[in-house]
């Protein structure tokens, strides 16, 4: 095995690499025949060795699907070689040119070749801030015996010992996976860092009207902040190998995530929620146009360089022209879930799913009968409807949208229909007459979309007549006064909306009705 001039970078559709290691004349055999090749070494398990098309095309190979047989040609009798298929596995690689000639051909970016390094250079530069931890009043050292690891773990430890003491990461204490210490003990005595991180919804909102998008991914992030001197000692732990102490910021320390957006949130303080989203170690720049992306993916990447802040290429992204979608290789562990067996299995799902609930249309009404099966007091029964919502959600996933994001500038429609379902009432709720059910709908939807109606006009479509005279009329319940003085905040117009032209609204509405009574 031999290192390359150059990394080759190994573009596969869930788990992108970079390799510099190629085996030299590496035997497979072929029975009776031996080929040689020089294989590029990926850092994948399970699968030994991948022959692809170059191999394919050089020794004549010939595929037949039908049969799945490979056939090829011996180079030494002439005699044709089968080969049976006795395992079906598809694997889509593509080994590209190098990182720096890809970045060299991508605009602005290939102005920040240092910006890219495909190493960090090093312990991290003195910063304005320093990662603290602070422990509670009397708290005395905290000290755990090292887990009992089976051989690979051992050998993968010792790997990742001495790469972070090369880089400086780690020293000597005198006293894939990732290396990723159990500070359970150091957590549970920490003063915890109260900074918020943002709302994944309220990022998305921020990009309303953009077209242009980068996707910045910060190398290691937390290795590039030094923890405080003093700290350095607490963040100790122990291995087979002896003991150490991280002198940048460690995986796996409560205030990491809280400290590392903070810090985020300082470097990029004049640029955020302008063009710039930050979530930890993740940088979104948005755009209306390319002209404007140009100049702001230049200040994101000045930035960085100015702070010596270090970014991974294979996991950034630039100039991309879709919205808001979700990662097809993120919501495999969705696809791949068996069916529930308890409850707790049940919420487990649709916890999961549950975060890309945004991106499912109805997902509260098509998960209906498995979250009826996680109440008080309710017998665990799997039956048909539940199965159909199952597989629903999970088909879901394979087919979502695009989502627009929402445009400020102009007047919002909302159309709106009463449903007891979807407005979760009460018993005493469901009793309401009909025009208090049919407000109540209006006021629901405000509230749900506050953050989008409050501030702009709207104008509120319901199939209700009487409720567009609701501001001018004279006489009302206790109740709906409560909520006038609710939808008086709003600047909006409720306007009658007959039922056949509120087909949407009122097919949603209905649908749940029916459901309703059917349970």
């Amino acid at each position: 095995m031999y290192k390359l001039n150059e990394n080759y970078h190994i573009t596969a559709p869930c788990s992108p690499v970079t390799t510099g290691l190629m085996a030299r004349q590496f035997k497979v055999d072929i029975s009776p025949e031996s080929f040689v090749i020089n294989p590029v070494v990926l850092p994948h398990q399970g699968i030994v060795v991948i022959l692809g098309m170059n191999w394919m095309v050089e020794n004549d190979a010939v595929l037949h699907v039908g049969i799945r047989e490979v056939q090829l040609k011996s180079k030494v009798t002439g005699k044709i070689l089968k080969v049976h298929i006795l395992e079906q596995k598809h694997i889509e690689a593509t080994v590209n040119t190098t990182e720096l000639q890809e970045i060299k051909k991508i605009p602005v970016v290939c102005e920040f070749l240092d910006v890219f390094s495909e190493e960090l250079p090093g312990l991290p530069p003195d910063r304005d801030v320093e990662f603290k931890i602070d422990l509670v009043l009397g708290t005395a050292p905290v000290s755990r015996r090292p887990y009992r690891m089976a051989l690979d773990e051992l050998k993968e430890l010792k790997t990742q010992l001495q790469e972070q003491l090369d880089k400086g990461f780690i020293r000597p204490n005198q006293g894939g996976k990732r290396l990723c210490v159990d500070y359970r003990s150091l957590n549970a005595v920490t003063v915890k860092n109260k900074y918020p991180l943002p709302h994944i919804d309220i990022l998305f909102d921020q990009l309303a009207g953009a077209k242009v998008f980068s996707k910045i991914d910060l190398r290691s992030g937390y290795y590039q902040i030094k923890i405080r001197e003093k700290d350095i000692p607490k963040t100790a732990f122990s291995t087979r190998y002896g003991l150490y102490e991280y002198l940048v910021m460690s995986f796996g320390l409560t205030n990491a995530p809280a400290f590392f957006m903070y810090m985020m949130n300082s470097v990029f303080m004049n640029e955020l929620d302008k063009f710039v989203v930050v979530f930890i170690d993740d940088i979104l720049v948005y755009s209306k146009n390319e002209e404007e992306h140009e100049e702001h993916l230049r200040t994101v990447l000045t930035r960085l360089r100015e702070h010596q802040l270090y970014a991974k290429f294979n996991k950034c992204a630039f100039w991309l022209r879709k919205g808001v979608a979700v990662d097809p290789s993120k919501v495999e562990d969705v696809l791949s879930w068996k069916q529930p067996k308890i409850v707790t299995e049940i919420r487990s799902f649709l916890s999961l799913a549950g975060y890309y609930r945004r991106f499912i249309k109805d997902f509260s009404k098509t998960a209906k009968p498995m979250t009826s099966l996680t109440k008080k007091n309710t017998k665990y029964l799997w039956d048909p409807k539940c199965e159909e919502a199952f597989t629903s959600l999970k088909k879901s996933l394979t087919s979502t949208p695009v989502l627009a994001q929402p445009d400020v500038t102009k007047p919002f429609d909302v159309y709106c229909d009463a449903s007891a379902m979807g407005l979760a009432l009460r018993k005493h709720e469901a009793n309401y007459a009909t025009h208090d059910l049919e407000l109540a709908a209006v006021v629901h939807d405000l509230k749900i979309w506050r953050h989008y109606l409050l501030g702009n006009t709207c104008h509120i479509y319901t199939d209700h007549k009487s409720l567009k005279y609701i501001l001018t009329q004279p006489e009302l319940n206790m109740r709906q006064q409560r909520w006038l003085e609710l939808i008086k905040d709003y600047d909006l117009e409720i306007h009658y909306h007959p039922r056949k032209a509120n087909v949407v609204a009122d097919a949603l509405s209905r649908r749940a009705h029916c459901n309703v009574i059917e349970i």
